[in-house]
């Protein structure tokens, strides 16, 4: 059988395939902690549950716009205006099968073969891969002083004839790094100047700690949305705890968004009724899940990296935002992959390879789990990797001896 080029280029989803993996030991009845999942575990919001309900009980599904029903893109109108100060219409509006089909949908609109997309290093995963798949030619940017925040100049740096966008996530998938107004500033000037567009993936921009407010992309950015290569992307998936709900949106001018609402038409007809009505009612509903969420997720950051500093040999940069963190085992390991495989097989414990994300010698640890899985997750992986702890533990009622050391 003879796969296209491009399905032969393409990698699955790392962080897809783990949770299959963890799902698969569970079933087998593996004492499995999970640290590797971008999901909180906090419930569906009830505004969500009744609207999606409503319409269910109806039974009249059908069909709907394939940039989404009017309810849901009023209610992410009126969500920019609150959030962004922003005033939009509903052409500037697109509502998606989750933030990555809006991503991949932009990308698609926007690129021809051989475009350059640059972004920072670390990356969300399916950067690279969605550029590929629209045809371009993802191009990572590491921070010259070994940070996970690069400078302007080293973004202006990379961009060169072939240059069309620029891809920016902050929150930062993985390290919960938040870039600096001065830096979001700088390549909102710099895509201006040098009529690049910007997506901009706000997925965890009002998960932040420490009393920092979400940076609005807008403030630095032309007030007229219509002559903006800003795509602002957003979903209900981390914020409202709905990953299963698939509903995310762009933000963007007439033209760009008429074009990947066509994409999106010929690709999924639109998103999916009962989702829409359940991500318009979590909009339109109580607010207080998300700052119930923030507050969890902000405990749990500080548990996470009392443990991690503890933690001999391990460097780690706090997270300003997110669920995730990026700790340097390096002085482990520095091939993460083999890492990785090895505290899977050895303490049954779940974590990303750093070599996904576009850096060597990481692990990306999800703290939007429970704390006891948390804190024992890092001592199951402190005592794999640590010469100086106890050569024998118990693990779900099973003793194990270290004997790789």
């Amino acid at each position: 059988m003879s796969l296209s080029q491009m399905a032969r280029s393409i990698r699955e989803s790392v962080t897809l395939k783990l949770n299959q993996t963890a799902a698969l030991l569970r079933e087998k009845g593996e004492p499995v902690i999970h640290l590797g999942g971008g999901e909180p575990k906090s419930k569906t919001p009830i505004d969500a549950i009744v609207s999606c309900t409503s319409v269910l009980n109806s039974g009249d599904i059908k069909y709907t716009p394939p940039d989404g029903i009017p309810a849901l893109k009023k209610a992410i109108i009126r969500y920019t205006e609150e959030h962004y100060a922003r005033a939009v219409r509903p052409e500037n509006v697109v509502a998606s099968c989750g933030a990555k089909q809006a991503i991949m949908a932009a990308l698609i609109a926007i690129l021809d073969p051989k475009d350059e997309v640059i972004f920072p290093s670390p990356y969300w995963v399916s950067y690279p891969e969605m550029v590929k798949l629209a045809g371009g030619v993802p191009v990572a940017v590491k921070a010259e002083d070994g940070s996970f925040s690069p400078t302007v100049k080293e973004i202006a740096d990379a961009v060169g004839s072939y240059t069309k966008a620029i891809i920016l996530n902050s929150p930062n998938n993985p390290s919960g790094v938040m870039y600096s107004r001065e830096f979001i500033a700088g390549i909102v000037e710099l895509c201006e100047k040098k009529n690049l567009w910007l997506i901009m993936d706000d997925t965890y921009n009002r998960l932040v700690f420490d009393g920092r407010a979400p940076i609005n992309c807008y403030d630095f950015s032309t007030d007229d949305l219509e002559q903006s290569r800003l795509i602002v992307i957003n979903c209900v998936s981390k914020m409202y705890a709905m990953t299963g709900f698939r509903i995310g949106w762009a933000v963007g001018n007439r033209e760009v968004v008429q074009a990947m609402s066509t994409i999106q038409s010929q690709q999924t007809s639109g998103p999916a009724t009962p989702s829409q009505w359940a991500a318009a009612g979590a909009l339109n509903g109580i607010q207080n899940s998300i700052e119930a969420l923030r507050l969890t997720l902000e405990n749990n950051r500080n548990i996470l990296m009392d443990r991690l500093g503890a933690f001999p040999g391990v460097r780690v940069t706090r997270p300003d935002g997110a669920f995730y963190s990026f700790p340097d085992f390096s002085n482990y390991q520095k091939d993460s992959q083999k890492l990785a495989e090895f505290l899977l097989d050895k303490v049954r414990v779940v974590t990303v390879p750093g070599r996904e994300f576009g850096m060597e010698g990481h692990l990306r640890i999800s703290f939007c789990g429970a704390i006891k899985e948390i804190t024992e997750g890092v001592e199951r992986i402190r005592w794999a990797l640590d010469p100086t702890a106890p050569n024998e533990i118990y693990l779900g009622g099973r003793r194990l001896v270290r004997d790789w050391m």
